[in-house]
């Protein structure tokens, strides 16, 4: 089973440039991270000020790295954090049907 953690980040109105370069900065050092089995992106069509994350993860400890590492307290708690207004999290583990 993977960890998976769904993170939706609403940018402040006028700040989705901020986010959308912390993400994109975020996104190839959390790719290359031993934990990690997917990232992947999303941006909202209709709302450009919303983001969606979907992450797999090996296990929940490798999540806590993921956001103990410095490029995520770099790009997503120094940069992305303080551009949004709101930010929810969703935790999961796959399902082998």
């Amino acid at each position: 089973m993977a960890y998976v953690v769904t993170a939706k980040w609403t940018a402040k109105e006028g700040q989705e440039g901020v986010v959308a370069a912390a993400l994109a900065k975020l996104a190839g050092p959390s790719q290359a991270e031993a934990g990690m089995l997917l990232y992947q992106l999303h941006r909202d069509p209709e709302n450009s000020r919303v983001f969606l994350i979907y992450e797999q993860y090996r296990s929940q400890a490798d999540y806590e790295l993921h956001g103990a590492s410095p490029h995520f307290q770099q790009f997503g708690v120094g940069e992305a954090f303080p551009a949004l207004e709101s930010r929810e999290r969703g935790f999961y583990e796959t399902w082998d049907v």
